[in-house]
């Protein structure tokens, strides 16, 4: 009796991830008609049965858990002796499915063959899928034998399409070039590059703005033989510097205005200019002698051949570059089964290159002979964006979460006209694609989930019809794709049971670029057929829907999304603890006051600092050159100590969260004194979350991005009735700078434009 009570927690726990189950029993009299089990500390079997049995003594009392109110209940029917165990219902607000009950006898009966054997087992390790079943849920998804363009890599598919439609329109930009004009540009630049012996397996970095000339650059370094490393011109020169030789790049593709962010030990070359220094694809290139860690397959087939490599947060503070095959692209774009290119349909490039998102606007249509339009490069306006995409006829759009969810909120007759809408990296709100698909009928809509270590995307969910669910799936394994949900002894899980998400088949990198210990312990064997031999740990939580799709749960480790793309604190910790005066740094994730998250760091120094607020703001200032811009931190908080816990860690969850901050810029703090300047300094604090802001301080210095400009500007219109545009915040990013352009009549409301608002008097 008691174990059946046990097995039942314990499935539920395992299927809603919460700690106290109340358990309310109906048809017998011989038992209280409900219990409380406490099951937060991942007990083993036999304890929680002991639990189970203490609660039915203490007739509904919570057995040791305080005063918690439970997280979870759930109602059952049974015979007097539980024998017999029928799930009545579930509270919706816990279900992301109304039949989430289905098939929990099944899972309580596994629950309980097991623990007869090993009733030591813990809760998080308890088989529930009897030894028949697993086969269905380890079936691979995808055909690895199929006929996808064996031999061939991305350049080639491209190629193909250029010598079918020569004429056709291939890229539209600041000029517009046909897929003739495109093969001859790009057959020059890789010409070139063959005669400063950039080819075969050689790394080639490619700093340039988001341009149609990016895509030429791209495709050449592809047909040279060589794999890109896109750089984002964003970043501080020392990272750029340290990407460039972590990734062994023989040589920097660039243009004139980003030369000078280019350090003069690497050698870069303008188009059309003389390179500096010699090109060698020796040892002392920094890395050409590293391809020998890569498989030896990648020397063989060109389909295993490098195509690129691009960086993500390493939890040890070293950047982590993603090694990408050929073939992996491929099977990205080439005759996907989760949605559908056309010749006429034009895309929109968006990304940055060094983005993997990059990877399907640029190289799907390419592949096809669609046309891509290059967005202009510099900040995204979601004004301009919406314009550009009426204007431009945009058919199929990829869309990071967070600019989804802002394009529907203040644009939503800009879809219009789109026929396929793509959307992902980050959790989709259902009432914005709910929004979106009620005023856009016609439109298929995608959430896209997937790693950078597995190309782009791993599953989607491509609907046109809004989620039927609480939340959006992420949908099934896309084509060359398969899918995993075990538990920590990788054992598959079944339906509604929690789970960490694993990734095989066509679309896994080679691995970490020079990093074998790191590859080997996220790229790991996989024990099932079928499924290619390797597997990808992603390190997120998933379950199986009834309807064979998944959802998506949350991250296990603290890996967070800031700005689209994957952070891993520790890895901002690592940098913080690099510096001499830092003793202890603790990175967390918190609202940024909108739909996206930012980092907050504390710290002990070594040494007590006069001023904790000037050591903040070098702190930051070094985080700037060795970290991408979206890992700074929006506040580094000087604490004396950090709380621990009763096991002598560092408490986390008692560190205080920060609404407001003192202003952390190295320049002198200069007061508002018109009516113009308090007013934008009043709306900036209020975005930014800091306070007091000074008339010299920089939008992007106080820890401002593209997205928060969106805000900004926003907030600027409606507060203020400023009409203004991004690029103006780009150019004049002080709140003096911008209260001298907004002083014109055209651009103000009345009140401010004649400087005597009272309202906003100094």
């Amino acid at each position: 009796m008691h174990s059946m009570l046990a097995a039942v927690a314990a499935v539920v726990h395992r299927q809603t991830g919460q700690d106290h189950v109340t358990i309310a029993i109906h048809g017998t009299g011989s038992l209280p008609g409900q219990i409380t089990v406490c099951v937060t500390d991942d007990p083993a079997f036999e304890t929680l049965t002991a639990r189970a049995e203490a609660a039915i003594r203490a007739a509904g009392e919570t057995d040791g858990c305080g005063e918690n109110e439970p997280d979870v209940a759930v109602e059952l029917a049974a015979d007097a002796s539980l024998t017999s165990v029928h799930v009545l219902s579930r509270p919706a607000a816990e279900d992301s499915t109304e039949n989430q009950g289905q098939g929990i006898r099944a899972q309580v009966v596994a629950a309980l063959d097991a623990a007869r054997s090993a009733p030591g087992t813990p809760l998080s390790r308890l088989p529930l899928l009897p030894d028949d079943a697993i086969a269905e849920f380890t079936r691979s998804g995808y055909d690895a034998t199929a006929d996808r363009a064996p031999g061939l890599g991305i350049h080639d598919l491209v190629l193909v399409q250029a010598e079918r439609t020569p004429g056709s329109f291939a890229l539209r930009g600041s000029q517009r070039l046909t897929y003739r004009e495109l093969d001859l540009q790009s057959r020059l630049l890789a010409a070139e590059l063959t005669a400063m012996e950039v080819g075969r397996g050689a790394v080639v970095g490619v700093l340039m703005n988001r341009s149609e000339r990016l895509v030429v650059t791209l495709l050449a370094v592809l047909r040279a033989g060589a794999a890109y490393l896109a750089l984002d011109p964003d970043d501080h020169p020392s990272r750029l510097s340290r990407l460039a030789e972590d990734a062994g790049a023989v040589l920097v593709i660039t243009e004139q205005s980003l030369r000078e962010r280019l350090p003069e030990e690497l050698r870069a070359y303008v188009p059309g200019s003389i390179p500096s220094g010699p090109i060698h694809s020796g040892p002392e290139a920094g890395g050409l002698s590293a391809h020998k860690s890569e498989p030896a397959a990648a020397q063989d087939s060109p389909e295993q051949q490098l195509a690129y490599i691009s960086y993500t947060s390493g939890s040890t503070g070293e950047p982590k570059g993603v090694a990408v095959p050929h073939q992996a692209v491929v099977r990205l774009v080439d005759q996907p089964d989760w949605m559908t290119i056309q010749a006429e349909d034009v895309f929109l490039q968006l990304a940055p290159a060094s983005f993997d998102a990059s990877t399907l606007e640029i190289w799907a249509p390419l592949t096809h002979g669609a046309e891509l339009v290059v967005f202009p490069a510099g900040p995204i306006d979601t004004g301009q964006l919406a314009a550009t995409i009426r204007d431009q006829r945009i058919s199929v759009l990829w869309l990071t979460a967070g600019l989804f969810h802002q394009m529907v909120a203040e644009h939503l007759d800009a879809f219009s006209g789109v026929r396929h809408l793509i959307a992902g990296g980050d959790v989709l709100a259902p009432e914005s694609v709910h929004a979106l698909m009620t005023a856009c009928p016609e439109l298929i809509f995608t959430n896209g989930y997937g790693p950078t270590e597995n190309t782009t995307f791993t599953t989607c969910w491509t609907s046109s019809e809004p989620p039927s669910v609480a939340s959006v799936p992420i949908g099934k394994a896309i084509s060359g794709t398969g899918t995993l949900v075990l538990d920590p002894d990788l054992r598959p899980v079944p339906v509604g049971v929690r789970g960490e998400l694993y990734a095989t088949g066509l679309g896994l990198a080679h691995g970490y670029r020079n990093k074998p210990g790191a590859t080997a312990e996220r790229f790991v064997p996989c024990p099932y057929p079928g499924h290619g031999g390797r597997m990808y740990r992603t390190g997120d939580l998933a379950r199986w829907l009834p309807g064979g799709e998944l959802e998506f749960l949350g991250r296990i480790d603290q890996q967070v999304k800031i700005q689209g793309y994957r952070v891993e604190p520790g890895a901002v910790e690592a940098e913080l603890v690099r510096d001499p005066r830092v003793r202890q740094a603790v990175v967390l994730s918190q609202s940024d006051g909108g739909a996206g998250k930012r980092l907050l760091a504390y710290v002990t120094l070594e040494t007590p600092a006069d001023d904790p607020g000037d050591i903040s703001v070098q702190l930051r200032e070094t985080l700037a050159g060795a970290l991408p811009s979206y890992m700074v931190p929006w506040a580094i908080v000087v604490r004396p100590d950090l709380p621990l816990n009763r096991n002598g860690k560092v408490d986390r969850g008692a560190l205080p969260t920060a609404q407001r901050i003192p202003r952390n810029v190295w320049n002198e703090f200069v007061p508002a004194k018109t009516s113009m300047e308090v007013a934008i300094a009043d709306v900036w604090g209020s975005v930014l979350g800091i306070e007091p802001i000074g008339i010299e301080d920089d939008f992007f210095d106080l820890g401002g991005h593209s997205l928060l400009a969106v805000d900004l500007i926003e907030s600027m219109r409606a507060r203020l009735g400023v009409n203004m545009e991004a690029r103006m915040l780009y150019l004049q990013p002080t709140v003096a700078e911008l209260a001298q352009q907004l002083s014109s009549p055209s651009l103000c409301s009345p009140s401010l434009g004649s400087g005597t608002s009272e309202a906003h008097q100094p």
